[in-house]
């Protein structure tokens, strides 16, 4: 009886042990499952870092703000904390108030690159793209004064090239033959033309209808007329235009062939409309050709023509340039860069600028950070742009990875405390105080 009496107790004491820890291991997990209450500062919920989360942002939009961490709207990844406590760390209040601070790793993985702000020449320049054209005042068209038939040339393609002097054809004419025979017959009469008037008149027709003072000179030296008589080039240059083939027939005027003196050329640039009035004669212009990029060639504006294409709002703009080397040839293209007179200013790299529409701003590089500087630029030459003000010399701006610090900066609200401080200034100076409830970047 005492057995069933202690079996009993002990299975009593087994179920009421069961029972508690079932009862307790209930009670962990409610515990468990029950949220952790959300800890918050001004409404918004802050993480376990234990520093002040001003708000949630997504880094790829950076402008957009939440009250609560979680997935972004736009992207594919989680919100990013906004401490209280990322900013300026800078000496002053001012450097504070402006400046945004990076770590050096951050500022390795975006490949920001520093460039001083130095002094570079500016000046009245402007760029256009022209044309190799021949000089039009050195063009020699060559041709008889009398019908004849080509029984010789010396010169047969287009291209080929030609020096003053040169015999370039032989050309028979009857009407020169019979002139000739007329002079000699002349020569021999002695009592006839007493005084010479004679002799010098037919002399004269021979050089009329084209012969040279040497032909002339052969001819009353040997007593015989010469069925042909030859055609020598003007000047040196090639030859651009062949009106007949050896053998054909010429009639008196007609164009035997041209050539062009190319010592000399033009270069015709197309300059826009909206730069035409800053032209004039006598500008310098420095001429570079697609074909040889390593060679600058100078010159000078010459004449402005009068009149402006319609089709391609340009005006023509002719540059005279030596071409001792033959090596501008007609038809080639170049850059033209025309230059005025120049004057040394403040330059910083045109790639650093950010321009916002309604200002110029770049990123300078300080002890406690990055600040952005609001700017007034003026020309650009050469990837620099003229610096006008807000920056001294030696001073260093952000080149590459200004975009990112700008980012970064908006979120801090750097530029719009810049903004605020820029209208601040602007109502001192005019003598009122603007309201600045409604200032943006």
């Amino acid at each position: 009886m005492k057995r069933i009496h202690l079996i009993l107790i002990g299975s009593i004491v087994l179920a009421a042990a069961a029972g508690w820890f079932a009862w307790e291991k209930l009670s962990v997990s409610k515990q468990e499952a029950m949220p952790t209450p959300e800890i918050k500062n001004n409404g918004v919920v802050q993480d376990k870092s234990g520093k002040t989360v001003l708000y949630w942002y997504d880094p790829m939009v950076p402008g957009q703000k939440f009250d609560k961490p979680g997935k972004s709207p736009f992207m594919d990844m989680q919100l990013e904390p906004k401490y209280a406590d990322e900013g300026g760390g800078g000496a002053n209040k001012d450097s504070e108030a402006t400046a945004v601070t990076i770590s050096s790793h951050t500022t390795q993985n975006l490949g920001i690159r520093l460039e001083k702000v130095a002094t570079r020449s500016f000046g009245e320049s402007l760029s256009a793209i022209g044309r190799i054209e021949p000089d039009e005042r050195r063009f020699y068209v060559v041709q008889t004064r009398i019908p004849g038939f080509v029984e010789r040339l010396f010169v047969r393609a287009v291209g080929d090239p030609v020096s003053k002097g040169r015999k370039i054809a032989e050309i028979y004419a009857p009407e020169l033959l019979a002139a000739q025979q007329e002079y000699l017959a002349l020569l021999a009469l002695n009592d006839v033309d007493s005084d010479n008037s004679l002799k010098q008149a037919a002399l004269h027709r021979l050089k009329l209808l084209g012969m040279s003072e040497g032909e002339i000179a052969g001819i009353s030296k040997t007593g015989k007329s010469s069925p042909r008589f030859g055609v020598y080039a003007p000047a040196s240059g090639v030859l651009t235009e062949l009106g007949v083939r050896e053998g054909g027939q010429l009639m008196a005027g007609s164009s035997l062939m041209q050539l062009s003196d190319l010592s000399q050329v033009w270069l015709i640039a197309e300059v826009p409309e909206r730069d035409a009035a800053r032209l004039k004669p006598g500008l310098a212009a420095e001429v570079q050709l697609q074909s040889l990029p390593g060679e600058v060639f100078k010159g000078k504006v010459s004449y402005l023509y009068p009149i402006l294409n319609e089709v391609s709002r340009t005006l023509q703009v002719r540059i005279e340039l030596p071409n001792k080397r033959n090596l501008l040839r007609p038809g080639m293209y170049a850059n033209v860069k025309f230059t005025g007179q120049t004057h040394e200013s403040l330059s910083a790299p045109s790639e650093s600028i950010i321009a916002t529409g309604k200002r110029n701003v770049v990123i300078v590089k300080e002890a406690h950070g990055y600040r952005p500087v609001e700017i007034e630029t003026g020309q650009e030459r050469d990837g620099y742009t003229e610096i006008l003000g807000g920056l001294s010399e030696g001073e260093e701006v952000v080149a590459s990875g200004q975009f990112l610090i700008d980012s970064e900066a908006s979120l801090s609200g750097v530029l719009a405390r810049l903004a605020n401080q820029n209208m601040v200034q602007q109502g001192e100076m005019k003598g009122d105080t603007p309201d600045m409830k409604g200032a943006t970047p």
